[in-house]
């Protein structure tokens, strides 16, 4: 079934919306993969805050021109499914956790940062751990020397015998 005209600017500017919010775009190859499991792999994209789309190559490399994607215009053949996210690895990451377990998904390439990637890129890329993991760390390195003072003035104060019961107190407030 084709579309008239207006149909294919609505999918246009639909698509042209998206790019112009997301960061990363990853494009996979869906030949051969079932119906259940395309409904699987979009439930699991729509968990994760990803759009993914089954366009034509013309439509979306006409969506994507003028945008940081446009660099991935070339690579627009056959038939893919795009996923588009704002946030940086959430595109990279679903494509890639269901193409370990569907051999039928072939990652094509990608783009972040108006730069192209190639399936090690968008695979690296789906390596990188999440904003909340990361945020998670950077807060464990910054805790880390303040309760490891907390200890040693601890162990100080308990050495000295006079203030064994204000050190684990002490190491509580410092940690806190």
């Amino acid at each position: 079934m084709s579309l008239n005209r207006s149909e294919k600017q609505a999918v246009i500017d639909e698509v042209t919306g998206l790019a112009a919010k997301a960061q990363t775009l990853v494009m996979a190859e869906y030949r051969g993969i079932t119906v259940a499991d395309m409904t699987r792999l979009r439930s699991q994209a729509r968990d994760k805050g990803v759009n993914l789309s089954v366009l034509k190559n013309t439509l979306a490399r006409r969506a994507v021109a003028g945008s940081a994607f446009e660099v991935v215009s070339d690579q627009m053949t056959g038939p893919l499914i795009y996923g588009f996210s704002t946030d940086a690895v959430a595109a990279a990451k679903v494509v890639a956790d269901f193409a370990k377990t569907n051999d039928k998904l072939v990652i094509r390439g990608g783009a972040f940062a108006g730069k192209s990637l190639d399936v090690n890129g968008v695979k690296q890329l789906a390596n990188i751990p999440s904003k909340e993991v990361l945020l998670a760390q950077l807060c464990g390195l910054l805790m880390s020397p303040m309760s490891r003072t907390a200890v040693v003035l601890g162990a100080l104060a308990a050495k000295k015998g006079g203030g064994a019961a204000d050190a684990p107190a002490a190491a509580e407030a410092v940690a806190a």
